[in-house]
């Protein structure tokens, strides 16, 4: 008997304390859960901050559409009935059934208690027909929601980018970790550089259900917060003339250009051609669409060519070569060079464009006329066939194949080629031959296998402007409330220091003054009656077997620079032609010289490089 009351003592103090815990220690903790299960939330989405420019113009808004959804305690059981209201609806919204049941079926695994969203920004006529013929399409409601704006359509669609819903392959990817299925975020551009400043806080509206889960009343709301306000760099009139001088010189061909402050790196312009309007992606954009905005023979809209394009520089790398000569103690300013049209190198003859002649010219001649000879024997001299000579060094230390560090996803890095790359292709069967002079004369008129971008020729060119600060360039200027009021400033990255002389600069800024100004400067044609002074220089880039790639870079004003302009255009024939009367109409508007610009269409000299 005592060993049975021992036991029975026992069990009942185990019980007496497993209760003590459930009751005492743990009903808070129970009791919430218990009050979650008969409260359910149901997410209502915020709107996003709007994006300013730099003077506080509208860039990028918020608009109200219509979106028809389901709601869950009114859908019709599965089966017959279920089948039968997405056929109906499908064929209202111009949708396939087995589509809608999928969007629907997936919203309510995740957010069983949510409305489910078939279609956003449905145009009236459907929602019209939804709304007249109700009886037939049970459970389905319109419900207004905010839909990103962009009322310049195709004007800076690249810097803005796009928003649209995260999915679960995002989610997997933990790049949204406060986001849940459905969540509408930044895809790209600015949207997605800066979407946890501008997605804001989703509210909610709080349903009762029991036990089973079935719907039992509706609770409290919660309101959405807005997104915080995104004002940029960028200035709106010289973004809407760099686009459409793009569209003016090359109406059917390919490019991209930068306008921005050589001393701190703000971006007051950056556009592509062609462009794409980012409205398309305030609806479900479909696969033909989107194949249209990334297919290259439809030039690929989507593609930033301001970042992300890969091209030789032509003579606007020449700037580079010259720098690297000079610091490296290979040539001084005054030192002279014979151009007799053309030089033989190796077992190669390398000519000017069309084979013309300077004559005895120094550096700074040199970049006023674009001497090619003159170029060529600084690369032939820097050539090393083993490691990265003073023009590799220099390239990579003034920004060149190497990301620039811009707000602004995605950005190619592009290559500089050196012996090491090229003789390890040979080594591995993926080139015919390994390096040879041949390369570093190439590469010293920006030809050869160079891969550049306008963005990293504007860091460049930003760097010798300065006195040798290489600038990291930035769209985003602060964080500001609905009001205005500043809440947070962005710190940019510290800046690299280059030891530049002042004697290099002086020359360099010299010879793309004088090439711009002077008779027989390579861009004289277009800039000779330009009201402010300016350096700059042209380039023209062979990219067989398409035809010469178009360039202009250029500073202003002369002799201490504010702005650099870069701007390349595809098959846009030589420098002049094309891209230094655009990089024109974007000076223009930085300087504010309107109507006195706008009667001046100017094409330069067809035959200078």
């Amino acid at each position: 008997m005592a060993i049975i009351g021992g036991v029975a003592l026992a069990l009942f103090a185990i019980v007496f304390f497993r209760l003590w815990y459930l009751q005492v220690l743990s009903g808070d903790e129970y009791l919430a859960t218990a009050n979650e299960n008969r409260v359910r939330e149901i997410k209502i989405d915020a709107p996003r901050g709007e994006i300013v420019d730099r003077n506080g113009k509208t860039l990028v808004e918020n608009r109200v559409g219509l979106a028809v959804q389901i709601a869950p305690d009114k859908l019709p059981a599965e089966g017959v009935p279920r089948q039968t209201l997405y056929k109906n609806l499908g064929r209202a919204l111009d949708v396939k059934a087995d589509k809608v049941a999928e969007r629907v079926e997936d919203q309510f695994e995740v957010l069983p208690f949510s409305a489910a969203t078939v279609k956003q920004d449905v145009d009236l006529p459907a929602v019209q027909y939804v709304l007249e013929n109700a009886e037939d399409l049970p459970g389905v409601t319109i419900e207004r929601v905010f839909l990103r704006s962009y009322p310049y359509e195709t004007i800076g669609a690249h810097l803005f980018g796009t928003v649209g819903e995260v999915n679960q392959e995002e989610l997997e990817a933990g790049a949204n970790d406060d986001v849940t299925l459905g969540d509408r975020v930044g895809k790209s551009g600015v949207e997605r550089e800066y979407d946890r400043y501008l997605r804001g806080r989703n509210g909610a509206s709080r349903v009762q259900v029991d036990a089973g889960g079935a719907f039992r009343g509706a609770g409290g709301v919660q309101e959405p917060v807005q997104g915080r306000q995104l004002r940029l760099a960028v200035d709106l009139e010289t973004q809407k003339v760099g686009q459409q001088a793009l569209s003016a010189f090359a109406p059917t061909a390919k490019g991209g250009f930068v306008a921005m402050d050589v001393n701190d790196g703000e971006v007051l312009a950056l556009g592509s051609a062609p462009s794409f309007d980012p409205n398309q992606f305030a609806r479900i954009v479909e696969p033909k669409v989107y194949k249209e905005l990334t297919d290259d023979e439809n030039g690929s809209p989507l593609t930033n060519r301001a970042t992300s394009g890969l091209y030789p520089a032509g003579s606007t790398f020449k700037l580079i070569t010259a720098t690297a000569a000079l610091e490296s103690d290979l040539i001084e300013p005054s030192e002279t060079i014979f151009d007799p049209g053309k030089i033989e190198i190796g077992d190669q003859v390398f000519t000017n464009a069309g084979s013309e002649p300077n004559g005895t010219v120094d550096l700074r001649q040199a970049l006023q006329v674009s001497s090619d000879v003159y170029f060529y024997t600084l690369g032939a001299r820097m050539n090393d066939a083993t490691e990265d000579s003073a023009l590799q060094q220099w390239s990579a230390r003034l920004g060149i194949g190497r990301p620039t560090g811009i707000d602004l996803p995605p950005e190619q890095t592009g290559l500089v080629p050196s012996p090491a790359w090229r003789n390890e292709l040979f080594e591995n069967g993926d080139t015919d031959r390994p390096w040879s002079i041949g390369d570093s004369v190439q590469l010293s008129v920006g030809q050869g296998d160079l891969q550049t971008n306008p963005l990293q020729m504007a860091v460049a060119y930003a760097a010798i402007a300065n006195g040798g600060r290489v600038v990291t360039p930035h769209l985003g200027m602060q964080v500001e409330g609905t009001d205005g009021r500043v809440i947070q400033e962005f710190d940019i990255p510290d800046q690299r220091e280059l030891p530049i002389s002042p004697e290099t600069q002086a020359t360099i800024l010299g010879g793309l003054s004088d090439a711009a100004t002077k008779p027989g400067g390579t861009s004289y044609d277009v800039f000779k009656d330009f009201e402010v002074p300016i350096a700059g220089k042209t380039g023209t880039a062979e990219r067989a077997p398409n035809a010469d790639q178009s360039w202009y870079i250029a500073l202003a004003p002369y002799p201490d620079p504010q702005y650099v302009v870069a701007v390349t255009i595809e098959e846009g024939g030589f420098g002049a032609e094309a891209a230094a009367p655009a990089a024109r109409q974007i000076l223009a508007a930085l300087f504010n010289l309107g109507e006195k610009e706008e009667a001046k269409v100017v094409r330069g000299n067809s035959q200078t490089r």
